[in-house]
């Protein structure tokens, strides 16, 4: 595991659940609909205080996978098999930023070599998915157990699919994208304080996109997703940095209504922590958009008190 066990942060992590459950359990929220880790830093490369309620819950993961693809796509321009430009750096940004589908395609297409849409022959459709299959592997070879179970090689669709792209998920959706909150979480405890396989510029990159300024003219915009995420009920004090991910009907059951947030949160005078809260039930999704900002509330009293 990449955190360790301490008894203080426990019992209070161990709060934050019992509290959840109970305060949100006419909402929705029930024992098996959610997974939530949460970590305390210790300094950059020491290991963090670390819990988990269903922390390998397996689930399908809306926007959360961006991050990924940020990380893979800056470590290309590190190793120079993918030269930086203007529309790669466009991409990567509103694709945390705004949570661009569109652009996160674009990054997928440039770091994979591959395009979508249209059916492909067998051969075809077999060289296509080796690939695409590049950002399953680029997290694999980093040897992170956390992530042997999940799949991010599929595009981010606003309904359900077609052509190549379902061929590849399969007409059962047996291999949509998948993350559980433990991988999700060490990502961002790597990009902050671990060993991402990132240059310095590059990792100070990754964190300067993700930083979520509350008073810039971006904060006003409805893509924004901080207010109506844990980021809400986070003190204006507080520096946050995330990546948020909702999705209501799609059309596909399979990835409809689930609501995530991963955040790292730096409140004056405090450690600094990390949260990934995954969701699923239309209830906290859809029907009571204020659920998750209560949450960041509760967190935050909890957590950095």
């Amino acid at each position: 595991m990449f955190f360790k066990s301490d008894a203080d942060w426990s019992g209070r992590c161990d709060s934050v659940t019992a509290c959840l459950l109970e305060q949100f359990g006419e909402q929705g929220l029930t024992p098996d609909n959610f997974g939530f880790v949460a970590l305390r830093e210790n300094g950059f490369g020491e290991t963090p205080d670390g819990f988990a309620y269903r922390g390998d819950w397996r689930c399908y993961p809306c926007s959360l996978v961006k991050v990924f693809h940020l990380v893979h796509a800056l470590s290309t321009i590190d190793t120079g098999r993918v030269a930086d430009h203007e529309e790669l750096s466009r991409a990567m940004r509103d694709m945390i930023l705004w949570s661009s589908n569109t652009g996160t395609n674009y990054v997928i297409d440039v770091i994979t070599g591959t395009t979508g849409n249209t059916l492909l022959d067998t051969s075809e459709f077999e060289s296509w998915r080796e690939k695409r299959e590049r950002l399953n592997r680029f997290f694999h070879d980093h040897g992170w157990p956390e992530f042997e179970t999940c799949n991010i090689t599929q595009k981010l669709m606003d309904d359900i699919r077609y052509g190549r792209e379902a061929q590849y998920a399969g007409r059962s959706g047996e291999y949509l994208n998948a993350l559980t909150p433990l991988a999700a979480a060490r990502l961002f405890h790597e990009i902050f304080a671990g060993a991402v396989p990132l240059s310095d510029a590059s990792r100070a990159r990754a964190q300067k996109i993700l930083l979520r300024d509350r008073e810039s003219s971006e904060a006003k915009q409805p893509h924004f997703q901080v207010n109506d995420f844990l980021g809400g009920g986070v003190p204006a004090e507080a520096c946050i940095w995330s990546k948020a991910g909702q999705n209501s009907w799609t059309g596909d059951p399979r990835a409809s209504y689930y609501k995530h947030d991963l955040i790292r949160i730096a409140a004056p005078g405090k450690a600094a922590i990390i949260v990934c809260l995954m969701t699923q039930g239309k209830g906290i999704c859809e029907d009571y958009p204020k659920v998750f900002p209560e949450i960041g509330k509760v967190l935050c009293d909890i957590l950095l008190n």
